[in-house]
């Protein structure tokens, strides 16, 4: 079982996210907030598995209680579900340590595909933001190609097999079975590659894997 903390600070946005992800019988709500520290508070007391957090709310904002959440519950996902998709909003959530990055308006099949991505290892950004960053990336790939080879050098051959995979958006369940490891093995790989690049999450690893060309376009 899935268990998620929903903060958002419209109750009628909180039912509705709540309603989709009740659809599926693997994903429980453990906690609702209607504020960023609310959020936090609860996710103390509760220790869900991942934390759907909007990024405007009162009293602590979505990003502010995103990096509280990392620094304090790191084994807790945090997700950005919102309505804004500006650049500078992903940029600041991914440098803040998110999972993922959601929107509001996507199909609500892609809230629960999305949950159980994180849950299971995996980051995952709604396809509209993923073909930003990757734009992004492309526009400026040379320029940061060489420094992020040279970040990967210190990472032994599995542990670059398994950034590869990362990189190409896999959980730590599908390394597992594809690398022929144990999920603690796979676990151990990924905490060990982050602390080696200097990132924060795995969208930021999976950012440096493409950069230094371990991922095909």
């Amino acid at each position: 079982m899935i268990r998620v903390l929903l903060a958002d600070d419209e109750a009628m946005i909180r039912a509705g996210v709540a309603a989709i992800l009740a659809t599926d019988p693997g994903v429980e709500i453990v906690a609702e907030a209607g504020d960023g520290a609310e959020a936090v508070e609860l996710a103390r007391a509760h220790r869900p598995d991942v934390a759907l957090l909007d990024i405007r709310m009162p009293k602590l904002d979505g990003l502010a209680a995103a990096a509280e959440l990392r620094r304090t519950m790191p084994e807790v996902a945090v997700v950005m579900l919102t309505t804004f998709d500006e650049d500078a909003y992903v940029a600041q959530a991914l440098s803040q340590g998110a999972s993922g990055f959601m929107l509001k308006a996507a199909d609500p099949r892609e809230l629960i595909i999305g949950v159980k991505a994180v849950a299971d290892g995996a980051a995952y950004l709604s396809p509209r933001i993923a073909q930003r960053v990757i734009a992004r990336l492309n526009s400026g790939s040379l320029e940061r190609a060489a420094p992020a080879r040279e970040r990967i050098d210190a990472l032994t051959p599995r542990e670059r097999d398994v950034l590869t995979l990362i990189g190409k958006g896999e959980s730590n369940h599908d390394i597992a079975k594809q690398l022929h490891l144990s999920s603690g093995t796979v676990k151990n790989h990924v905490s060990t590659i982050l602390t080696r690049l200097g990132v924060k999450n795995r969208v930021q690893a999976a950012i440096t894997a493409y950069e230094a060309g371990l991922v095909d376009d």
